[in-house]
């Protein structure tokens, strides 16, 4: 396996959640403008052009930093030990930087002001049951393929979030960077900064639960002639 320099690991990182940002709020705000208000088919525009989007940036940027563009991740990576803690603040540094610069080029994109926060209500005990859902399947996928088929995962998560778009209340943001970007976005994907706090939370929660129960789960046992 290739080795790259921490520098070239954090740029992947911030590159990657900025292009991840500005695909869910660029996406967003085409979306609702060619929806005629229709919110379904603004969701459905917004759903695909972000599962594709993930499939693109991890398999390009998965061998580089391992892509990991969302600090729920980078925090079950710490807790296996696979990132050092230095390195996964770096990461999350980065990755919140990302996802602000992402959101201002979406804005810029579409004539907006760079920043403006949103107005959107994005709160209450099942939304953030449905944040702790996202985040638990989302790592839950990332830990399994990577234990078990590693070249799936750019199409695993691709698909998961693709789906959690639609079976959790919250519309599936798993991901506390992008939780933060969002929230500067008075457009279709926004979520209001003062809501932005419990999602971050229950995506953490989601994503230690998921990370103990992988442990478990796909720790291989020994073979009846190592037991002895």
């Amino acid at each position: 396996m290739e080795s790259f320099s921490l520098t070239r690991k954090l740029a992947a990182e911030f590159i990657g959640t900025a292009l991840l940002l500005a695909v869910v709020v660029g996406s967003g705000i085409m979306g609702e403008r060619l929806a005629d208000g229709n919110t379904a088919v603004a969701l459905l525009g917004n759903t695909i052009a972000t599962g594709a989007g993930l499939f693109v940036l991890i398999t390009i940027l998965g061998p580089v930093s391992g892509c990991h563009i969302n600090p729920a991740v980078t925090l079950s990576f710490l807790m296996s030990k696979e990132i050092s803690r230095p390195q996964a603040g770096f990461y999350i540094l980065v990755q919140l930087a990302g996802a602000t610069a992402g959101v201002m080029v979406a804005h810029l994109m579409f004539d907006l002001a760079a920043i403006a926060p949103s107005s959107t209500a994005r709160t209450g005990i099942g939304q953030w049951t449905g944040e702790v859902v996202a985040s638990f399947g989302l790592v839950l996928t990332i830990l399994g393929c990577l234990r078990f088929r590693p070249k799936a995962t750019p199409l695993a998560v691709g698909l998961f979030i693709t789906a959690g778009y639609w079976f959790t209340s919250s519309t599936s943001f798993a991901n506390p960077a992008v939780t933060v970007g969002r929230a500067f976005t008075n457009t279709f994907s926004g979520i209001r900064p003062e809501d932005a706090p419990w999602f971050i939370i229950a995506q953490l929660v989601g994503a230690v639960l998921a990370t103990v129960f992988a442990r478990w789960l796909f720790e291989s046992l020994p073979s009846p002639g190592e037991q002895s």
